[in-house]
């Protein structure tokens, strides 16, 4: 029987396969927001599966202190927390969950999307505070999406969902990726590729859907911005450091972009103060896959991998080391 500590609770049943067998430890989330090294060091301690979150970091320290440990289940999708060096070096398997939120994800960029061109938040507090006496020809007025262009930077799973969806709301579709998409997935979606450039300076709405790594890192900053239109929308449910936040609030500012909906932070889950001020821009506790069904799905891929790997499986599902 092999010792598994899960570093949070996950959705109601979603480890129900892994009881029966297994010991199963859940850990409550931590005061704040993450655990320090030493912190998954204790909870670690006598594990043989770590099942983690993006939040844990997931270093060659912890490998060290624990070398009973034989396997971190990456509750997340991306696994910018882990050393896969590491863990490969301490051989250590490591798994995720790819694939499983791209329609969650795409979901939320579009709802923050609506939320930020006409003004939904703002105007429910409008209607909350009594502040609605009549009809208004001016008030809040917002931006339409149909006949717009819409640049997506990363063309993975969640940018050509996005981009599909776009369809549906008769808009243009630019995108730019390290590498063209496959021309089938570009008919498919009506998209064209152009460079950064031109995708900055003609699109209406700039929604990032790229990993965060060092070419891709504060790649919306100051000089990004100021090449946007004033009239653009900029959207962010990939990763917090792809846009330099401080770059952004002063954009905003001075009016070099009308808004911006964000669902990541650069310091999660601290936000630049900044952005609390403005009310051009639309914020989210990064849910993106805040779904019942696909947090479900990511439970259950995490079991089936742990499954396989404590079995002894030629074949681990999702294993990346």
């Amino acid at each position: 029987m092999a010792h598994i500590v899960a570093t949070r609770p996950l959705i109601e049943g979603g480890l129900s396969g892994l009881r029966e067998d297994h010991a199963l430890t859940v850990c409550d989330p931590p005061e704040g927001s993450t655990r320090s090294v030493d912190e998954l060091i204790a909870l670690a301690d006598g594990a043989d599966v770590l099942l983690s979150v993006l939040a844990d970091p997931i270093t060659e320290r912890l490998f060290e202190a624990r070398p009973g440990l034989r396997m971190v289940a990456q509750y997340a999708v991306g696994t910018d927390n882990i050393d896969l060096t590491a863990a490969e070096a301490h051989d250590v398997a490591v798994t995720h969950t790819p694939g499983v939120l791209t329609d969650a994800t795409a979901d939320l960029t579009w709802a923050l999307l609506l939320a930020v061109a006409r003004h939904v938040p703002a105007a429910d507090r409008y209607v909350r505070d009594g502040r609605f006496e009549r009809w208004e020809t001016t008030l809040m007025l917002g931006t339409e999406l149909s006949r717009k262009t819409i640049g997506i930077i990363g063309m993975g799973r969640i940018g050509t969902a996005v981009a599909r969806r776009a369809l549906g709301f008769g808009m243009d579709v630019v995108y730019h990726n390290r590498t063209r998409a496959n021309p089938t997935i570009e008919r498919q979606v009506s998209a064209r590729y152009v460079e950064l450039d031109e995708l900055l300076a003609t699109s209406d709405v700039v929604s990032l859907h790229c990993p965060h790594n060092a070419d891709s890192h504060h790649l919306i900053g100051a000089e990004a911005l100021a090449s946007m239109k004033s009239s653009a929308l900029l959207v962010n449910t990939a990763r917090g450091p792809v846009v330099d936040e401080e770059a952004l609030v002063q954009a905003l500012a001075d009016g070099e972009i009308a808004g911006a909906g964000l669902d990541v932070f650069e310091d999660e889950p601290d936000v630049h103060p900044g952005l609390l001020e403005q009310d051009r821009v639309v914020l989210a506790p990064h849910l993106g896959s805040a779904t019942t069904d696909t947090r479900m799905r990511m439970a259950q891929m995490c079991v089936a991998s742990i499954q396989a790997f404590l079995e002894g499986a030629d074949s681990v599902p999702h294993r990346l080391v």
